[in-house]
C-alpha cells in the first residue's frame, strides 16, 4: 500500500512537471522577441533580487495550492 502511494505521488509530480513545461514554453512560442527581452532584462538583476523573486513565486504557488486543494 505504501508503494502504491509512492507511485501515485510520483505520477502527480510528473504531471505537474509536464504542465510546468507547457506553461513555461508558451511565452517563447507566442512572443519570442518579448521573451528574449525579458531574459536579457533578468540577466542584469542582482542575485539578492532574483532570490526574492524566486521566494515570492514559491510562496505564491504554495498559497495557491493550499487554496485550490
Amino acid at each position: 500500500k505504501l508503494f502504491r502511494k509512492f507511485l501515485n505521488m510520483l505520477h502527480e509530480l510528473t504531471l505537474a512537471f509536464c504542465l510546468m513545461l507547457v506553461i513555461e514554453g508558451m511565452l517563447p512560442f507566442i512572443a519570442p522577441k518579448r521573451w528574449r527581452g525579458l531574459v536579457l532584462m533578468l540577466s542584469g538583476v542582482d542575485d539578492f533580487t532574483m532570490r526574492l523573486m524566486g521566494l515570492g513565486c514559491m510562496l505564491l504557488g504554495t498559497i495557491l495550492l493550499l487554496i485550490v486543494n
